[in-house]
C-alpha cells in the first residue's frame, strides 16, 4: 500500500524556519515519480500548490513563497523536503505532500499543520 508520510510541522513565530519531510513507502519511489510537491490548505480556502519538483529536477514555486521556500529530494531516502524560511502568518495551513506517478496516479499524504504566529 502506497503511503506518503509527512512530518516537521509545528508552531513557529514569524520570521522563523521549519523543514517539512515527506517519505514514500509501499513500492513507490520518488526518483521515478513524474513530480512530487507540497500543497497548502489554509482555513476556509482551497488547497493550493506551494512547490513542486519534477523528475528532471525542474522546480516550481508559488509566487508567495519564492525566495523563502526550497523544495528538494533525497532519492536514497525516498524523501522530499520543503525548507521554509522567513515564515509569515499567511503561510499557516495544513501542508500536504503529493506525488504524481509515471502512470499519472496521484497520491496524497495525511497532512501536517504549520502555524505561524505574528
Amino acid at each position: 500500500q502506497v503511503q506518503l508520510v509527512e512530518s516537521g510541522g509545528g508552531l513557529v513565530q514569524a520570521g522563523g524556519s521549519l523543514r517539512l519531510s515527506c517519505t514514500a513507502s509501499g513500492g513507490i519511489f520518488i526518483s521515478n515519480a513524474m513530480a512530487t510537491g507540497w500543497y497548502r490548505q489554509a482555513p476556509g480556502k482551497q488547497r493550493q500548490l506551494v512547490a513542486s519538483i519534477a523528475n528532471d529536477d525542474y522546480t516550481k514555486y508559488a509566487d508567495s513563497v519564492k525566495g523563502r521556500f526550497t523544495i528538494s529530494r533525497n532519492n536514497p531516502e525516498n524523501t522530499v523536503y520543503l525548507q521554509m524560511n522567513t515564515l509569515k502568518p499567511e503561510d499557516t495551513g495544513v501542508y500536504y505532500c503529493n506525488l504524481l506517478s509515471t502512470g499519472l496516479l496521484q497520491y496524497w499524504g495525511q497532512g501536517t499543520q504549520v502555524t505561524v504566529s505574528s
